[in-house]
């Protein structure tokens, strides 16, 4: 994927059209899992979703006539598609059964602070930027401030517990598979990459539900009108052009302007998880969203002053 600008300016209208798409489609998504789970097993939903949407992608990149790589990038891109998508979006929508919306969203903004604690290559420099490391220090306080009282997150609620710790692991394998994925060189177009990912995700996801015994559990027939338009905004909406807004962003906008979206996607999951799935916003919630996202500025403050 190149980051560099193309030579050709795009117009204004369609890069504001791209930066809606991911702020807004991204930050619905949240809401979009919470209810697609609510008569679909997660694990299969999960599974159904990226398989769908990556077979789709790989099948209008053969019509384009793009080549599917040899064996070794298969593998490498399934890796990192495993990672990112099988286990951290994966964890994500298993956790949302017990967690709302817009709390799932404040956790998973907290994930540009992994991709600076594990980017051994960038240690050195990350390490002694006084700007770097103090807004790791205020993204931890707003991590901790989610435990704290009797506010967003219940810590003698066992179930939210468990939620909290598998969706903060699910964006620590998210950090892994992007950091991967970033220094692991292989063959193939961005968009047959990402079909391979979402493909591998989605394969995961079903082995997943199997193991976890879903399918024994689950009626077809009982799913719910809502979760089906649910599923089909997540296939096509959220996992396509959503991403594909996205890679184009990256390729003519730097990559510091296009990660604001980890700023704007939990103001809108929480906005769109009140307003659609009836969820209360707590002060306490409120309040670890701007601690955290203030942690991220200071994070990327660096980056906003050479760009």
């Amino acid at each position: 994927m190149s980051n560099t600008p193309t030579h050709k300016e795009p117009s204004k209208s369609l890069v504001i059209a791209a930066f809606a798409a991911v702020y807004i489609i991204w930050g619905s998504t949240y809401v979009g899992i919470e209810m697609a789970i609510r008569s679909v097993p997660p694990f299969l939903m999960a599974g159904l979703r990226f398989f769908v949407a990556g077979f789709i992608l790989y099948l209008w990149c053969v019509i384009k006539g793009e080549k599917t790589p040899p064996l070794a990038s298969i593998l490498k891109n399934s890796f990192s598609g495993i990672m990112m998508l099988g286990l951290g979006t994966t964890g994500l929508i298993w956790s949302e059964q017990y967690l709302p919306s817009g709390l799932a969203a404040v956790i998973v903004a907290s994930v540009p602070f992994f991709f600076v604690i594990l980017d051994k290559r960038n240690w050195r420099k990350n390490f002694t930027d006084k700007f770097i490391i103090t807004g790791l220090l205020i993204g931890f306080a707003g991590i901790l401030l989610l435990f704290e009282g009797k506010g967003s997150l219940n810590l003698h609620n066992r179930q939210q517990l468990l939620g909290f710790i598998v969706l903060l692991a699910g964006t620590v394998m998210w950090a892994v598979g992007s950091i991967y994925a970033k220094y692991t060189v292989t063959m193939g177009s961005t968009l047959v990459k990402a079909s391979i990912q979402m493909m591998a995700a989605g394969v995961a996801g079903f082995i997943f539900s199997f193991m976890a015994g879903e399918e024994p559990r689950f009626v077809w027939g009982t799913i719910t009108g809502s979760s089906i338009y649910a599923m089909l905004y997540l296939v096509f909406i959220g996992s396509l052009i959503g991403y594909i807004a996205y890679i184009w962003l990256l390729s003519v906008r730097p990559p510091s302007l296009v990660g604001t979206y980890a700023y704007v996607n939990p103001v809108v999951a929480i906005f769109l998880g009140w307003l659609i799935a009836g969820e209360r916003i707590t002060t306490q919630q409120v309040l670890a969203l701007f601690v955290i996202l203030g942690g991220v500025l200071l994070v990327n403050m660096s980056k906003y002053k050479k760009t």
